[in-house]
């Protein structure tokens, strides 16, 4: 099996915390940040999991497998 490396970010949001992994697009919340990380990495499981019956999981390895990534913070005003 493939090692994918994933890029998961939780926040918090009205008492509620939201993670989010950005390479499938799935999102997930919990009452903390554990449980936040939790559900979301059971929801990329399912994900995962519906890509492979699907025949489309190979669409998606390079962004799954990349060794580099560089996530940033900016500030915009809006």
């Amino acid at each position: 099996m493939t090692k994918m490396r994933l890029t998961v970010s939780i926040w918090e949001e009205d008492g509620v915390y939201v993670s989010r992994c950005q390479e499938l697009e799935v999102a997930s919340c919990g009452d903390s940040p554990q449980e936040a990380l939790d559900n979301i990495q059971e929801a990329i499981e399912l994900s995962l999991e519906n890509a492979r019956v699907l025949g489309i999981i190979q669409d998606l390895e390079p962004s799954l497998t990349s060794r580099h990534k560089f996530t940033s913070v900016i500030e915009v005003e809006g």
